[in-house]
């Protein structure tokens, strides 16, 4: 099985509490993710992030399909970095690493994603063509939002 990773990073020019306020808020995942997605809370986002918090989500990545999602917090650094990692959902492994850096005018967000496709060489064959090209849009998408959020970085 082979394992893939997404790797970006983005400039906001806002400060450490404010980007770690927002993003460590399992709330505000709806608000950076596209509407066709679906993107609905079921349980565990109603406290402060906290290692072993399991939050459970809805989301509808392809087709109209609805797909329960399970992740859990495994790691925290406060206003630093946190590390979600699926327990139950469409991947076969997600490891996927939040950092937050102060920067001059601002702060560095980088975000790190190893996951691994089910189903074997099947899922090998559908990354070039339906993975990579979603999970790329997801983040554009989120970075744009970002922007419009908290306006453009310039240094």
């Amino acid at each position: 099985m082979k394992l893939y990773t997404l790797h970006t990073k983005q400039n906001l020019p806002i400060s450490v509490d404010e980007a770690w306020t927002f993003l460590s808020s399992p709330e505000n995942l709806k608000t950076i993710t596209p509407d066709y997605m679906g993107f609905h809370i079921l349980s565990g986002a109603d406290r402060e992030m906290f290692p072993g918090q399991i939050i459970q989500y809805i989301v509808t990545p392809v087709m109209g399909i609805k797909t329960k999602w399970v992740t859990e917090i495994t790691h925290v650094k406060d206003k630093s970095y946190f590390v979600d990692e699926q327990r139950f959902g469409p991947y076969a492994l997600w490891h996927h690493k939040h950092f937050i850096r102060p920067i001059e005018g601002g702060v560095e967000m980088e975000d790190i994603v190893d996951y691994k496709l089910p189903f074997g060489w099947i899922g090998q064959l559908a990354h070039p063509i339906l993975v990579k090209p979603k999970l790329k849009e997801i983040f554009d998408y989120r970075q744009k939002k970002l922007i419009d959020l908290f306006g453009a970085y310039t240094s």
